[in-house]
């Protein structure tokens, strides 16, 4: 009989102390279920982008820049055909809410030119970076592709030139008239990259610039050089490219590139002249590029 008590009280007492254990493993600590630091390692999202859907491209540009840009088509005598150039062809795509374009090409006596617009919705698929850091990504490395010249001492990054020069005095204490004041000029020559009015700026029928074909007198190289642009978008640079095919006139490519939150728009302005020996004015398809560039951020921006 001892022996059996014994047994027992044994068991009870292991059948206790599981208990005492089983209760003391449960709930009662606070790092069991939850880690008091787990809730501060979640990271928020990043902010999606302002843009949802993008315009229609060959409805963003309005006739009159087009007769600006493209002065062939007001020569078109046929109706049909004038309403033709001025439609465009919309480039091929495969979502028109993350990438579109539109293409012109219009031929006149004078010159041939060329006018596309793109613009590119950035969406980005990593949810540490906003689609406006994305975007800004992209633009950046199609700057950086540009290989854009260092910015000269002659002129800031918005295109406005420092004075180059000052008056100087003559032997009387007057002063020079070697540094008139710009006199009033057209309405392109407000958005002027050179900072500078000149009756050239305003452009002439055929397209083809100055009629020696070559820039204005008041509008030096180094205001001209590709550049960066700080007054338009949130980010926006200039190229301006002269080629030669063989014994042809030269051709000037003008491309604007800006990013305006998450959408990227690229404006590709061409000019091909007939005549031998002919040089596109720089600084007049400059001012028509960057003035279609502003109408189409402020489109954006409405």
């Amino acid at each position: 009989m001892q022996r059996k008590a014994y047994v027992t009280g044994t068991a009870a007492l292991l059948a206790a102390v599981l208990v005492g254990c089983t209760s003391g493993s449960g709930g009662g600590s606070p790092t069991d279920n939850a880690n008091p630091g787990d809730s501060g390692t979640t990271t928020a999202a990043a902010q999606p982008g302002k843009y949802r859907t993008l315009p229609e491209p060959c409805r963003a540009v309005g006739h009159d820049t087009l007769d600006s840009m493209l002065p062939g088509i007001k020569q078109l005598a046929d109706p049909a055909q004038r309403d033709k150039a001025y439609q465009g062809d919309a480039a091929l795509t495969y979502d028109t809410d993350r990438k579109v374009g539109c293409r012109w090409k219009v031929e006149s006596p004078d010159a041939t030119d060329r006018l596309s617009v793109d613009f590119e919705r950035v969406v980005s698929y990593d949810n540490t970076v906003s689609d406006d850091d994305q975007a800004k990504k992209l633009f950046e490395d199609m700057e950086t592709a540009a290989d854009l010249p260092e910015p000269s001492d002659s002129s800031t990054t918005s295109g406005t030139p420092t004075p180059t020069s000052t008056p100087t005095s003559t032997p009387t204490g007057t002063s020079s008239p070697s540094a008139s004041p710009a006199s009033g000029g057209s309405p392109s020559a407000s958005r002027s990259p050179s900072g500078s009015r000149s009756p050239s700026g305003s452009g002439s029928p055929s397209g083809s610039g100055s009629p020696s074909g070559s820039p204005s007198p008041d509008a030096s190289a180094a205001d001209l050089q590709p550049r960066v642009l700080s007054d338009l978008g949130d980010d926006a640079y200039i190229d301006d490219q002269l080629g030669s095919s063989g014994s042809t006139a030269e051709q000037r490519t003008v491309t604007v590139v800006f990013r305006t939150s998450n959408v990227v728009v690229t404006i590709e302005y061409e000019e091909q002249p007939m005549a031998t020996g002919t040089v596109p004015d720089s600084k007049e398809m400059q001012d028509r590029a960057r003035d279609l560039a502003s109408q189409l951020d402020d489109a954006l921006a409405g």
